[in-house]
């Protein structure tokens, strides 16, 4: 039993040590429940949001990792989703600017004959070179991990540029969560007088019952900068 122990805390110890910098989360993949929406190779599970197919260009695959290149649009995902929990390590590079986007609606533009999409919004953004980290209906609401325009992510222990983070969002009925590599960094109720008050205040305030559909995509932005992501995986709760 003696030794059976020690092999235990020598087994325990060097997953510890081999565990990504500053609360980084390995992948789900052996946990119940969990859905790859891009496991390394496949972009089956996402399409461009004015065709039923991936776009040709401006992202592609490589080694593991779905970049962003510009040029392409955005992309989302081919199923809708309302209670969940979402998980997806990211990469910035200097000066860039992306997003994960959720409850995201699809509306038409009449006059260029197609859709475009909006949504809640992970931001991910350089904060010390993006001019965006110093704008925002609300002070700091830019800024990376916020609630794009609405909410500033405190608290936050992001890794440097060039290197990978996790984002995860968890929505169960009106709550949400964003956390960055393993820390909650701001939490909100949508649909709440404090939430619409948010919105009426910013740059969403003429989008009907905004951030407060059912169910919605979940949205990988083209910003027009180059982001990698990895590991991008969703569980309906």
């Amino acid at each position: 039993m003696y030794m059976k122990n020690v092999l235990l805390a020598a087994v325990a110890g060097l997953l510890f040590c081999c565990q990504s910098p500053r609360g980084q989360m390995s992948s789900p993949v052996n946990e119940e429940g969990w859905i790859a929406l891009f496991d390394g190779s496949s972009v089956e599970q996402w399409r461009g949001v004015n065709t039923d197919s991936f776009p040709g260009k401006g992202w592609k695959v490589e080694d593991g990792q779905l970049i962003v290149l510009g040029g392409g649009g955005d992309i989302i995902t081919k199923e809708q989703y309302a209670d969940f929990h979402l998980k997806a390590e990211f990469k910035l590079t200097p000066g860039s600017n992306s997003g994960i986007k959720y409850f995201v609606q699809l509306y038409r533009d009449s006059l260029k004959n197609n859709f475009y999409a909006l949504g809640l919004e992970y931001q991910l953004l350089d904060d010390d070179r993006h001019p965006d980290a110093k704008k925002g209906s609300h002070e700091g609401s830019r800024t990376l991990a916020s609630l794009y325009d609405l909410i500033k992510a405190e608290n936050k222990q992001p890794n440097p540029i060039g290197e990978w983070n996790q984002a995860e969002i968890i929505s169960k009925g009106n709550h949400v969560e964003h956390w960055l590599n393993g820390r909650k960094v701001l939490e909100y109720e949508r649909g709440s007088e404090t939430f619409r008050q948010l919105v009426v205040g910013s740059k969403y305030k003429d989008i009907k019952n905004f951030g407060e559909h059912n169910q919605g995509y979940i949205l990988l932005q083209d910003h027009g900068d180059t982001v990698y992501y990895r590991n991008i995986y969703i569980k309906k709760l």
